[in-house]
């Protein structure tokens, strides 16, 4: 019997590590297949109403705010994939549903960073990537030694964030870097630090 239900798709890693490219890059089949998207990005971050890799590749997508709405979107264009970048910034309720649309049979694919800049799983990340029948995780490369890096380094005036920092900055190359475990450097942080 031929299953009617749809699959969770992530993309995660630190910044740096092409997420937004690997998004993209589906996107882009599903152009090419003629299947019927929506894509959705938080309202937090408005520099754009488009997702842009670093390579300059880019995707229209719906500025979105409200959660309940989304709903609301997908019901009225009935899409066959729901896609989501910087899923990180919406809150834990995307995750109930996400679930929701996979089990009425859309492929969800979202893509977002798995930890926040101290190394801590970041907003609704746990569950999501509890909940994924597929997950993708992308490494940059650690600005420091060149190593993998798994962990996103906020920097001010130069020098490593306190773990007090407000979780979230909008930035990129002057606020962030890519780091490997041994170089990313939290001061302020306990080895009990963790949620």
């Amino acid at each position: 019997m031929e299953s009617t239900k749809g699959n969770m798709e992530l993309i995660v890693g630190p910044m740096f590590s092409g997420k937004s490219e690997e998004l993209i890059r589906r996107v882009n089949r599903l152009k090419y297949a003629k299947i019927n998207f929506l894509v959705f990005k938080p309202m937090i971050d408005t520099r754009s109403t488009q997702i842009k890799s670093r390579n300059g590749l880019t995707v229209k997508a719906i500025n979105i705010s409200n959660i309940d709405k989304i709903k609301d979107i997908v019901l009225k264009f009935k899409p066959q994939v729901v896609i989501f970048d910087e899923i990180q910034f919406f809150d834990k309720k995307i995750t109930v549903l996400l679930n929701e649309l996979a089990n009425e049979g859309m492929r969800i694919i979202a893509s977002g960073l798995d930890k926040d800049f101290r190394g801590i799983p970041f907003g609704p990340m746990p569950e999501l990537l509890a909940y994924a029948d597929k997950i993708t995780k992308l490494q940059a490369v650690c600005l420091d030694c060149g190593k993998d890096a798994i962990y996103t380094q906020r920097l001010v005036n130069g020098k490593a964030a306190h773990y007090n920092e407000p979780i979230i900055q909008i930035g990129s190359e002057e606020s962030y870097e890519a780091r490997c475990r041994d170089h990313h450097d939290i001061p302020g942080k306990s080895l009990y630090s963790t949620i």
